[in-house]
């Protein structure tokens, strides 16, 4: 599996120009007026992680196929959005699908880039943004408890399991707080999930900040900062213009751009970095002669499921998993090499897959 997050913020902040870059296409149309994204585009990236070109080196494997990540570019949004604003009824159908967000915020001056509210302050149109979401989810829980009202008198078991969750985060929304703030049991976890509540979604703020503050960030992005970690959400900079112009250069080319504007990495490394952080993902691997491949799961799972990304056979049929980490494979060179040095382990259904595990499953049909 890989993950979907939804680009979102107001209009002329900066998000198809980001997409653009991520996405290394051209395919939202970047232009200085708002609504100019009106369906969401959709790009899907490889997720870059050198373990994996190294683990095929080793393994002489004829393809190599990394984990993908699916960006969604969203039209912008404007205050009144949960009324149906703008172009709010499409924004809020968009970003029920995506596992997370990542709401762009402009961090940066230019009097030639129109702002839809005529200023610019990152923490007000975050606040605008997350106002609008917050409206949605109260109309949308209100309208189903009513829907439920009926089935909760008759007793239905499923009816009242909604019921108890819609209710706790209704009062954290009148409260002025986001869903995601509502402090869920283990196993009302898959119940949660499925009532697909906007604010409820795992957040990213994107500082989009000027070329020049691209490595430290500016006063704009200090604010986000500071607002992110009270939020216990996630924060990257990003200068989208730089981002864009890297995506058009071979990687010698881009290598080279980065160092000189003191950039270790490519912003959608630490986008995606960021992305893994926020949904608790984790990568493993299998290797062999034919492909070596990156895996993406979430952090504990256990072996089964694991296999089950791969194919529900695997899952269903489970025996075992030859295990080897990645550190091993690269030490003894492979997986003859580390089976001699007794570093291949044999796993169960109970196992914990760790991350860079390169594993082997055997299953029955």
């Amino acid at each position: 599996m890989g993950f979907k997050m939804g680009i979102v913020g107001l209009p002329n902040v900066g998000k198809s120009t980001l997409f653009n870059a991520l996405t290394k296409t051209a395919t939202a149309q970047a232009a200085n007026f708002p609504f100019c994204t009106i369906e969401p585009n959709i790009g899907e990236v490889s997720v870059p992680d050198d373990r994996l070109d190294k683990l095929a080196k080793i393994a002489a494997s004829q393809n190599v196929i990394p984990a993908r990540m699916t960006f969604v570019d969203i039209a912008g949004l404007v205050k009144g959005a949960s009324k149906g604003e703008g172009l709010g009824n499409q924004f809020l159908a968009n970003i029920r699908e995506v596992d997370a967000v990542a709401h762009v915020l402009r961090c940066f001056e230019d009097s030639d880039v129109t702002h839809v509210e005529g200023r610019v302050d990152p923490l007000a149109d975050a606040d605008t943004i997350e106002t609008e979401l917050m409206l949605a989810d109260i109309e949308s829980i209100e309208k189903r408890l009513q829907n439920l009202s009926r089935k909760v008198r008759g007793g239905d078991k499923e009816a009242v399991q909604q019921e108890r969750l819609l209710q706790s985060a209704l009062k954290q929304l009148e409260q002025g707080m986001p869903a995601r703030s509502v402090s869920v049991e283990d196993e009302d976890q898959k119940d949660w999930q499925m009532l697909q509540l906007l604010t409820a979604k795992p957040i990213l703020y994107v500082c989009n900040v000027e070329e020049n503050s691209a490595a430290t960030g500016n006063s704009h992005s200090n604010k986000v900062a500071e607002m992110a970690s009270s939020h216990n959400a996630g924060m990257v900079i990003i200068s989208a213009q730089i981002e864009e112009e890297i995506s058009q250069l071979e990687s010698d080319e881009a290598q080279m751009f980065l160092e000189e504007m003191k950039l270790s990495e490519a912003g959608l490394d630490r986008l995606i970095r960021a992305g893994y952080d926020l949904l608790n993902l984790e990568t493993y691997f299998t290797a062999g002669p034919k492909e070596s491949r990156a895996w993406t799961i979430k952090k504990g799972t256990k072996a089964p499921v694991a296999a089950g990304v791969i194919h529900g056979d695997f899952e269903r049929g489970f025996i075992r998993a030859e295990t080897i980490s990645y550190k091993d494979y690269i030490a003894f060179e492979g997986e003859s090499g580390a089976k001699e040095a007794g570093k291949m382990r044999i796993e169960g259904k109970a196992y914990v897959v760790e991350d860079g595990d390169v594993m082997h499953f055997l299953f029955n049909t």
